[in-house]
């Protein structure tokens, strides 16, 4: 019984520790024996696909696809940085989100004052003209701010644990969608009580006109984020350039005044470079919706939404290219 149940408890003893117990010799009385046999030992390596050799890196279209399915698999983490992000910016200031109600009206007041007193241009309920434009440019004038710093001030974040960091800009930009929700109510507001005979059914359709403006803003908001890693002169590098860009794009006046004037007439390519600009289409659409109570730019909101796709694939496939290196270069 000791001889059996010895063998009994090295057997099991064997099998707990990796080896195994084979005996040997004929049946009937000749006594097993351990024979000891290492575990296979393969290495593998625990990094994600994407910092692993280049030699079993996805190609382009592997590496989108990654991308998306990095962002569609977190919905719940860019949800909860959204809102996170949204406490963040309530809590930095005394009226928080109420801002986006009183900035765009601000604004409004001012160019109002400019154009209509100072530039002496009368143009009929200018207010609501300035305001359709005005709003939607402010969005996308914090999707590109946010955007640039999505990747630099998560720095120690990015450090310290592995995550996909598409959620990043992803997240800054859909934070951007309830801040412009804020900022529909005093443009239906100012609708109701000072520009009643503007009312019409066409404003259901604002946000299919944000949905392009997010799909576009989304692409640059990427790029941004990734090339700013590196080239960090790009977050004052892109407050100039949106300047010029704002007054470049039919904000504060309307595209017939650039398209009419002597200078594009006599040169046919000026009015092509002007219509590249994707803020004509959209503005175009948005006052559309709101003041002109007329359909959108349909399409040129359809070629700005193929444009619009390419170059978030493109933003995407730059974005992975780089991500590896991201915790070495912050």
């Amino acid at each position: 019984m000791g001889r059996h149940g010895d063998g009994l408890c090295g057997a099991d003893g064997a099998a707990r520790n990796g080896t195994a117990w084979t005996p040997r010799g004929r049946p009937g009385g000749v006594p097993g024996r351990l024979r000891a046999t290492l575990r296979r030992v393969t290495a593998r390596s625990e990094a994600p696909a994407s910092f692993r050799s280049s030699s079993v890196s996805p190609g382009s279209l592997g590496l989108i696809t990654e991308g998306i399915r990095e962002v569609l698999s977190r919905r719940r983490l860019i949800l909860y940085m959204v809102r996170a992000d949204l406490k963040k910016s309530g809590a930095d200031t005394l009226l928080g989100n109420v801002w986006w109600v009183v900035d765009p009206l601000i604004q409004m007041l001012i160019y109002s004052v400019l154009v209509t007193l100072i530039f002496d241009r009368q143009v009929p309920d200018y207010g609501l003209f300035v305001f359709s434009a005005i709003l939607p440019w402010k969005w996308f004038e914090a999707t590109v701010k946010d955007g640039v710093s999505a990747i630099t001030s998560q720095e120690r974040l990015i450090k310290q644990i592995y995550f996909p960091k598409l959620v990043l800009p992803v997240a800054a930009v859909s934070a951007g969608i309830v801040n412009f929700a804020f900022g529909l109510i005093p443009l239906v507001g100012l609708t109701l009580v000072l520009y009643g005979n503007r009312l019409s059914p066409w404003l259901l359709l604002i946000p299919v006109v944000a949905a392009v403006q997010f799909v576009f803003s989304l692409s640059v908001a990427v790029a941004l984020s990734a090339a700013n890693v590196f080239y960090r002169d790009i977050g004052n590098l892109s407050r100039h350039l949106l300047r010029f860009w704002f007054y470049l794009s039919p904000t504060l006046y309307s595209p017939e005044l650039i398209l009419n004037s002597n200078f594009v007439k006599q040169n046919e390519w000026a009015a092509v470079l002007y219509n590249l600009n994707p803020w004509v289409h959209l503005l175009n659409s948005y006052r559309s919706l709101t003041y002109y109570d007329q359909a959108p730019d349909w399409l040129g909101l359809g070629v700005l939404l193929l444009v619009s796709l390419f170059l978030v694939a493109a933003a995407v496939l730059l974005f992975k290219r780089v991500e590896p290196t991201f915790a070495k270069v912050l």
